[in-house]
């Protein structure tokens, strides 16, 4: 099985940042996108953002574009969301997910995290 990991949720004022991280085992490195769901309470899982496998191209939820950079270190068999500018709109758990190619539906990724929380407060 391929284990993902996030860490770095956390409770935070509007306007502050968070950087989340997911690790994933290194033969998922070379082989898989990576990407970040959210899921606010009471609602669906939505897509926030996504990367290509060697990191050339990412894509981007229009309610999180400008604020959010979706990164990966593959030496360090990393993914990193930067969440700048919080809004309370934001609070949602969030999740980790490995695919072939870098889709925004949740069915498009075999693997999943377990989720990180993240609250921001008015």
């Amino acid at each position: 099985q391929v284990q993902l990991v996030e860490s770095g949720g956390g409770s935070v004022q509007a306007g502050g940042s968070l950087r989340l991280s997911c690790a994933y085992p290194r033969r998922t490195a070379s082989t898989y996108a990576m990407a970040w769901f959210r899921q606010p309470p009471g609602k669906e899982r939505e897509f926030v953002a996504t990367i290509s496998r060697n990191g050339d191209s990412t894509y981007y939820a229009d309610s999180v574009k400008g604020r959010f950079t979706i990164s990966r270190d593959n030496v360090r068999n990393t993914v990193y969301l930067q969440m700048n500018s919080l809004n309370v709109e934001d609070t949602a758990n969030y999740y980790c997910a490995a695919g072939g190619r870098t889709l925004r539906t949740v069915e498009a990724y075999n693997y999943w995290g377990q989720g990180t929380q993240v609250t921001v407060s008015s």
